[in-house]
């Protein structure tokens, strides 16, 4: 069955929807997005993700391209044109199509919006989360908004490219005082020496994870305190575990960061029993 794609109204082949070539995310990176899970049939956190979009629109101020019922309406039959049981959707909004200008397009100009859906392979998930996964660090070049969820994400390929080149699979930002952000498309935590999750707070220089606001649920379930502060490389390096968050993944430990060992290792049992309790936390929306 080929895949589908809903672009500005249509449903179309994946392999024949286009945008146009004067729209603002193509030109501009003058857009946001979502990328949200699917597993065993249901939508992971739905409410949380609209939330976000919402407010990335709010703050890039570009309107919504329909209602939310709609989106959710059209989120939904994506999924099923494309028979996604395990796997995720990803949804973008732009400002639209206009003559290429810097300032905003006239009011009225209908934004853009896109919404695709894939099938992942769930055993390449499980042999990450089995084996652990390798990153890097790299000094943060990106611009100042990171908490917007953009399509602006240039340094982000490039420092995941990066990491490929180097043996490993994310890329941790590092800030000018040699404190850590972020991945390059995660969230980081680390477990400390008192068995205490420490995550940097998302007030800013870092994106909100959908992932890592629902894993303070889980931690509340599991009577795991989470600390929101700042630590350092040297810190993560001597943590008893480290691991990355994120829509598509849940919860990687990391088992290698810079070609140096963390821990033992091998993935620490915080991170297996968050995975194992998250999605009894976690909000199912039905497709």
């Amino acid at each position: 069955m080929p895949r589908i794609a809903y672009v500005n109204g249509r449903y179309v082949r994946h392999s024949d929807a286009t945008v146009h070539i004067e729209d603002r995310g193509y030109q501009f990176a003058d857009g946001v997005y979502e990328v949200c899970e699917v597993r065993h049939g249901v939508i992971v956190d739905l409410t949380r993700h609209l939330d976000r979009l919402n407010r990335s629109l709010g703050e890039l101020r570009i309107a919504w391209p329909m209602t939310r019922p709609a989106l959710i309406l059209v989120i939904r039959e994506t999924l099923r044109r494309n028979h996604v049981r395990n796997g995720l959707f990803y949804l973008q909004v732009t400002r639209g199509v206009a003559r290429r200008d810097h300032v905003f397009p006239p009011a009225g100009t209908p934004s853009s919006i896109v919404v695709t859906a894939k099938s992942t392979d769930q055993s390449a998930i499980a042999k990450k989360n089995a084996n652990g996964i390798k990153a890097i660090t790299v000094r943060d070049n990106r611009w100042d908004r990171v908490d917007i969820k953009s399509v602006g994400l240039l340094p982000n390929a490039m420092a995941r490219q990066q990491a490929k080149e180097a043996g490993a699979q994310e890329a941790i930002y590092i800030d000018q005082n040699g404190m850590v952000k972020e991945g390059a498309a995660t969230n980081v935590w680390i477990v400390d020496h008192d068995g205490n999750l420490v995550t940097r707070p998302a007030e800013h220089g870092i994106l909100r994870g959908i992932t890592r606001t629902t894993l303070k649920d889980v931690a509340a379930k599991l009577g795991v305190t989470i600390v929101e502060r700042f630590f350092s490389v040297e810190e993560m390096m001597k943590a008893r575990e480290v691991f990355i968050t994120a829509a598509t993944s849940i919860c990687f430990p990391v088992v290698s960061i810079d070609g140096e060992t963390v821990a033992n290792g091998h993935p620490g049992s915080m991170s297996q029993k968050i995975r194992e309790a998250f999605f009894d936390v976690a909000e199912k929306t039905a497709i």
